[in-house]
């Protein structure tokens, strides 16, 4: 099984470069908004291992909202974060992007202070490759190359059984019509007209690194348990004080901004997400947020590999991500469907979880005891997200017109082909997949 990582560069832009690099970026795009896979800056069609990558601009406008603390705005630079979900660790395929896209990386990141035309590209970039708080993938050990293979693989199985149909061949049983189809695949395969690649064997490190964190981190919570216990009024009180007294900012979004949005929404069966925003001040906050934190990321590692977020079965990768000195968080995610659905899933699914991790940020409407109200109220919720959401520039994706959906249907087809034996019911069943 190959498992799959993330990699998040991230940079400060150079003064008075956006306008220049806004046009770069711009001309990566085949729609706004949307690569164009083989580009001639960053051909991101000629990277095998990497799902989804983007690239966008993260300024500091909502930084003026601590103003409802009597705090002053902090004045921040704007960012530049190049982010990718892939195959294997990020490390190895920022170092083959370092390698076969080193001119149009140059390009772009000769916008951030610091890169030079003599700095070596990759050590820069591992320099520059932030740790994430938390990361949600979704069938974790599904690779690019398995993906594409099972669609090949459908796409054909599919094409024949029409074309059997149409030659009215005589009936016969589901079970040796799956048969005669594993059959024409062997055959495909011989001939070289379809790859199905075994699975690799998986990494022995990942292995005991995934052991080892499954391990440590509830060792850790039983240390500090006794702790919270003692604590537990203490916490209790403070949370109930400051979901009482924290102002919400939930205005409507402006129309231009809004459609500035929606101009990069919808080109495909996929969307991106990309949120910032400032964690409400004081140590109480950054603490609790952090350690939300660290629990989704161990529940997304052991526990969410198979599909599904809780109950919500449309994301393919999300990552949450400090910046700033942990005074700020970005959140991304790919889901499949609309925005206006993505948000109702949430709503109707696990606002609960939604209160946990984001009630930490300025401004989200008002929670009681962490997890009731916030996201629950509809209105309020969708006005802030949306008023959080940063313009992704640039967004790739490896297996466009592709949904989950269709990945679990077409991982089935293959899983189900390679069975020695059905009984009627279930080659029925398969069959129903094509």
């Amino acid at each position: 099984m190959m498992p799959q990582s993330h990699f998040m560069v991230v940079a400060r832009l150079a003064e008075g470069h956006e306008p220049g690099l806004r046009l770069l970026l711009n001309a990566m795009n085949a729609n706004p908004g949307q690569a164009d896979p083989r580009n001639a800056v960053v051909p991101f069609a000629l990277f095998e291992k990497l799902h989804f990558a983007r690239l966008v601009l993260l300024d500091d406008a909502l930084q003026a909202d601590l103003q409802v603390y009597g705090l002053p705005r902090p004045v921040l630079p704007t960012y530049l974060a190049f982010m990718g979900d892939c195959d294997g660790p990020g490390r190895d395929l920022l170092a083959e992007l370092a390698e076969r896209a080193n001119d149009g990386l140059r390009r772009i990141f000769t916008h951030c202070e610091g890169f030079t035309a003599g700095t070596d590209l990759l050590a820069w970039m591992c320099a520059h490759d932030r740790p994430l708080a938390a990361q949600y993938v979704n069938w974790v050990g599904r690779s690019v190359r398995q993906i594409r293979e099972d669609d090949a693989l459908r796409r054909l199985l599919s094409q024949r059984v029409r074309q059997d149909d149409a030659d009215d061949d005589e009936a016969t049983t589901a079970e040796a019509m799956r048969q005669a189809l594993r059959r024409f695949a062997d055959a495909e395969v011989a001939a070289g007209r379809l790859s199905l690649t075994p699975p690799v064997p998986t990494p022995p490190g990942w292995q005991l690194r995934q052991w080892l964190h499954l391990v440590a981190v509830p060792l850790a919570g039983l240390l500090v348990l006794p702790f919270l216990v003692v604590l537990a009024p203490l916490i209790v009180w403070q949370l109930r004080r400051r979901e009482e007294a924290d102002p919400e900012i939930c205005p409507r979004p402006e129309a231009e901004a809004l459609q500035a949005l929606q101009d990069i929404e919808d080109f495909d069966v996929t969307n991106q997400y990309t949120a910032l925003g400032p964690v409400k001040p004081g140590l109480f906050r950054l603490w609790l947020l952090s350690a939300l934190l660290v629990a989704i990321d161990y529940a997304c590692r052991h526990v969410f590999t198979r599909g599904h977020l809780a109950r919500v079965q449309t994301i393919h990768f999300a990552r949450w991500a400090f910046l700033n000195g942990r005074t700020r968080v970005v959140f991304t995610s790919n889901y499949d469907g609309s925005h206006q659905s993505y948000m109702d899933d949430f709503i109707n699914k696990v606002a609960w979880g939604l209160n946990l991790v984001f009630s930490n940020g300025v401004g989200w409407p008002r929670t009681r005891w962490l997890i009731l109200g916030g996201a629950r109220r509809e209105q309020p919720f969708k006005c802030y997200q949306r008023r959080h959401q940063v313009p992704t520039q640039v967004w790739y994706k490896a297996y466009p017109g592709l949904t989950l959906a269709d990945l679990r249907r077409n991982q089935r087809v293959r899983e189900g082909l390679a069975r020695r034996r059905m009984n009627e019911v279930q080659a029925q069943a398969w069959l129903g997949l094509l």
